[in-house]
């Protein structure tokens, strides 16, 4: 357990900082190119995988908490913080590429 964490020291876990993917450079590509790439291959009559498909949808959803997240609560210090969904994939995912313990966070 990283210093700081340890249940004893009766401190807090460090703050969560929500991950906003919103804000990285390949979220705001994918979310201003993919809707009109997917539309030009169907003008053609053509498509995507429905899987390569599932991974964009759910790409553009992870982390955004329009898209839903339970509130939590630090039992220690009461602090309580919105934490959005996560879509639990390690593929080209901004807000998986670090180990969950890395980052303060726990598998909800």
């Amino acid at each position: 357990m990283p210093a700081g964490r340890e249940a004893s020291s009766g401190g807090c876990a460090p703050p969560y900082v929500r991950h906003r993917p919103e804000r990285t450079h390949l979220y705001q590509i994918v979310a201003e190119y993919y809707p009109a790439f997917k539309a030009h291959l169907a003008a053609q009559g053509d498509a995507l995988p429905a899987y390569v498909e599932q991974e964009f949808e759910d790409y553009l959803e992870c982390g955004r908490l329009e898209h839903g997240f339970p509130s939590v609560r630090c039992d220690t210090c009461h602090a309580e913080h919105l934490v959005a969904f996560s879509c639990r994939r390690r593929g080209f995912c901004a807000g998986h590429r670090h180990a969950p313990d890395q980052e303060g966070g726990v598998f909800l």
